[in-house]
């Protein structure tokens, strides 16, 4: 059974992991997408579905933190217009 505790974990590493990102706006689509699908979600109360959830979660979290360890060994050559300082 998954309570509250591990759901609020599962968030917060989601996030983190999102935060990894190295181009802005994947970092800011990961957050959107991970705050939505909670807020989608948090009305559930069928343990069932709730589990079910959980585990679609856990599926998420491995697939950012791959995509991110990729990201991370082929950086982008260009910076985003978001990531240049004004000079």
């Amino acid at each position: 059974m998954v309570d509250k505790g591990q759901v609020i974990s599962l968030c917060r590493s989601l996030l983190w992991a999102g935060r990894q990102y190295p181009d802005y706006n994947i970092r800011e689509y990961a957050k959107r997408r991970t705050l939505d699908g909670f807020l989608m979600n948090k009305n559930l109360t069928d343990h069932s579905k709730v589990e079910d959830a959980y585990a679609e979660g856990k599926k998420q979290l491995e697939v950012v933190e791959r995509v991110v360890k990729v990201y991370l060994a082929y950086p982008p050559k260009t910076k985003n217009i978001m990531e240049l300082k004004l000079q």
